[in-house]
């Protein structure tokens, strides 16, 4: 059982490190919308490896962690759209 926990700990550790590259995408991209798929990636990456380590570490009260930061995640898209949209810009 040691090699499942451990392969799921380097699973999380490939997404953490996915969410590190689209970091760059964050400071770089040329528009605001690029930034904020960006930070969306970011945020679904952070999800999916917060529940791997749920599942390695069998600790329930991380998939508790990762549905309240999904959930914040898509707050923050709907709250981006909403206000781009009243100032002009179209999505």
């Amino acid at each position: 059982m040691i090699e499942f926990e451990a392969a799921l700990l380097a699973i999380a550790a490939t997404f953490v490190l996915f969410a590190i590259v689209a970091l760059y995408r964050v400071f770089a991209g040329p528009t605001d919308h690029d930034r904020v798929i960006a930070v969306n990636v970011m945020g679904t990456n952070t999800v999916i490896a917060i529940a791997l380590v749920s599942g390695a570490l069998d600790k329930p009260l991380f998939l508790d962690i990762a549905l309240v930061y999904a959930l914040l995640n898509f707050l923050l898209s709907i709250a981006f759209s909403k206000f781009n949209v009243e100032h002009g810009g179209v999505l």
